[in-house]
């Protein structure tokens, strides 16, 4: 019973940071009043199916699997761009400081 109870814990966890995304995203674009999807968004995102792909494979539940799946590499890949520019934009900045 405590294991089917520690992975309802994760599962829920996973749902609690996913649907946080939603709400960070939101408040943050009202604060800037414009829509903005906030770094963070991705990091909750990265968290979130994470848990919840970890959920999925101990119920063996392959829909549930494979969803989560895909999104854990999506959102990777946008943290991964967001560095890119992010050291770009870093590259410039001190290019013209030499200057």
């Amino acid at each position: 019973m405590a294991k089917e109870t520690l992975w309802l814990a994760v599962g829920f966890a996973g749902q609690l940071a996913f649907t946080g995304r939603f709400a960070l995203q939101w408040l943050y674009s009202e604060y800037k009043k414009r829509s903005i999807i906030p770094l963070g968004f991705w990091y909750l995102s990265l968290v979130g199916s994470a848990l919840l792909l970890a959920y999925a494979i101990y119920r063996r539940d392959p829909v549930f699997i494979v969803g989560q799946s895909f999104g854990f590499i999506v959102y990777i890949r946008n943290l991964q761009l967001i560095r890119k520019r992010h050291q770009l934009e870093q590259s410039r900045a001190e290019g013209r400081d030499e200057v």
